[in-house]
């Protein structure tokens, strides 16, 4: 069985990520994609209240079982949208140890500070300063197979590029080279 390819949109909150992600389910009509949010799997959770640890202990198990989540989708052949905020190092590295790094792209969404705050007070769902906070992080890594900004593209605009993107994915994406990298430097410090 082939594995399924997988569309990973990695991008602040309020970036655009699910706007894009719903636009590729409509415009992709080579497979049947799936979109897995990582906000769907938090919302999934006990409302009852937690103390930090416990929310913390809780967050990370919670995006551990996301990826892995994502992994076995893709391994019995589903094409899947991934919806994510890479904005800790080691959840870049759990899912560079558990995805198929060749059959991955890697989209950069971006959008300017500025934008991200007037998003946040529209949607009044999210603390104004989350994206902010966010900005450098989730982007620190530094490579992607491609990158779109929704402040000067729409949602169905940067969907339609990524399809016309997928099928000149490059050999060694970027998901692979970030593998790499990580794993020679993980055997340099080892």
């Amino acid at each position: 069985m082939t594995p399924g390819r997988i569309i990973f949109l990695n991008g602040t909150s309020s970036s655009g990520k699910s706007s894009i992600a719903r636009e590729l389910l409509d415009v992709l009509d080579d497979g049947v994609f799936f979109h897995l949010a990582v906000d769907s799997f938090n919302a999934m959770r006990t409302k009852r209240a937690l103390d930090d640890e416990e929310l913390d202990k809780a967050l990370r198990r919670t995006r551990m079982g996301f990826h892995r989540s994502v992994a076995a989708m893709a391994e019995v052949g589903n094409d899947v949208v991934v919806d994510h905020v890479l904005s800790e190092p080691w959840r870049l590295l759990d899912c560079l140890s558990v995805l198929p790094a060749e059959r991955v792209l890697f989209v950069g969404v971006h959008c300017p500070p500025e934008e991200l705050t007037r998003r946040e007070r529209a949607r009044g769902d999210r603390p104004v300063g989350l994206a902010a906070h966010q900005y450098d992080l989730v982007h620190r890594h530094g490579d992607y197979d491609l990158e779109c900004d929704t402040s000067t593209a729409t949602p169905r605009e940067c969907a339609e590029r990524i399809k016309s993107f997928l099928p000149h994915l490059p050999r060694r994406t970027a998901f692979a080279r970030l593998r790499d990298r990580h794993t020679a430097g993980s055997a340099a410090a080892g």
